[in-house]
């Protein structure tokens, strides 16, 4: 009986877990258009964007913490190192994702971020332990693979045009895996996930609006502050937080891998609202991303923390 029950919190556990991130990655795959628009239709530089989405970030979850739950505003003081580190690597992200944005495009760009899954997956078995099973292995293969052929990284010419750019992307991807390293630390710290979110979007707003080298405020007209308060308040609060709550329920590897339906749902996205053109390699692309997601789900039931 115990047994049972212990099998149904469990099998609970992994269900909310799913939903989270399932969510998130939806509201998640609007980021890169809305980033791509703003940056197209301001004077903001990619840096000062990502600086003001992280400080608004920040602001709006405040406010939504001190009316409703303010006792998620104190921070015990052996945890500042640990949250400052995140800080920084949530700043790195950032910079490094919406320079991508700029210089690659936002499908492309939202594409390459996925590259993360890998770092993921390596670095949760290091440091947590968490077991890495053929299932999963194959749904990181194929993933990676629609990765691939959705971002055209087969085609020469393409990374030739600008290779900066394409690094910038990778990069971005290799930070998402540190930053999703630190959610599932976080996590076994037993830190609630908006107290984790404030604190280290604040950081990372702050470290971008001082590293630009002339931090003063720029002209930002009333549409574009209104694109940034959605921005942050939608995408950035939204998919983050549910993303990174979906890491107390489920490990690493698996969240990270279950958020490469990202890159399909934006190029839908794209095609819909934007009328950009899908080509037959990108839509198996995105189908192989699809299939990586469905084994994951297939084989989730013999993912453990180890």
């Amino acid at each position: 009986m115990i047994r049972e029950a212990t099998l149904s919190r469990a099998a609970a556990g992994r269900s909310r877990g799913y939903a989270l991130a399932f969510i998130g990655t939806g509201i998640w795959s609007t980021t890169g258009p809305m980033i791509a628009f703003l940056l197209a239709s301001s004077s903001l530089a990619p840096l000062a964007l990502a600086s003001w989405r992280d400080l608004l970030a920040a602001l709006i979850l405040g406010l939504a913490l001190a009316w409703r739950a303010p006792y998620r505003l104190g921070l015990a003081r052996r945890h500042w190192p640990f949250i400052l580190a995140y800080g920084l690597a949530l700043a790195a992200m950032n910079a490094a994702w919406t320079l991508s944005v700029a210089r690659n495009g936002a499908a492309v760009s939202t594409v390459l971020v996925y590259t993360s899954p890998a770092f993921v997956a390596l670095a949760s078995r290091w440091l947590f332990g968490e077991t890495l099973n053929r299932v999963v292995i194959v749904a990181l293969l194929l993933s990676l693979l629609g990765v691939t052929l959705v971002a055209g990284l087969y085609d020469a010419a393409l990374l030739a045009r600008d290779p900066f750019g394409t690094l910038v992307g990778i990069g971005s991807g290799g930070l998402f895996a540190i930053y999703s390293v630190f959610g599932k630390a976080s996590a076994r710290r037993g830190l609630h996930a908006t107290t984790v979110m404030l604190y280290t979007f604040a950081l990372a707003g702050l470290l971008l609006f001082l590293v630009q080298g002339t931090p003063r405020l720029p002209a930002i007209t009333p549409a574009t502050w209104l694109g940034l308060l959605v921005l942050a308040g939608g995408p950035t609060l939204g998919g983050y937080g549910l993303y990174t709550a979906s890491l107390a329920y489920l490990p690493g590897a698996t969240a990270s891998l279950i958020t490469t339906l990202e890159p399909a749902l934006t190029a839908l996205l794209a095609s819909l609202l934007l009328g950009e053109t899908l080509t037959p390699i990108q839509l198996l692309g995105g189908a192989l991303i699809v299939s990586g997601v469905m084994a994951l789900s297939v084989g989730s039931g013999r993912v453990s923390d180890g």
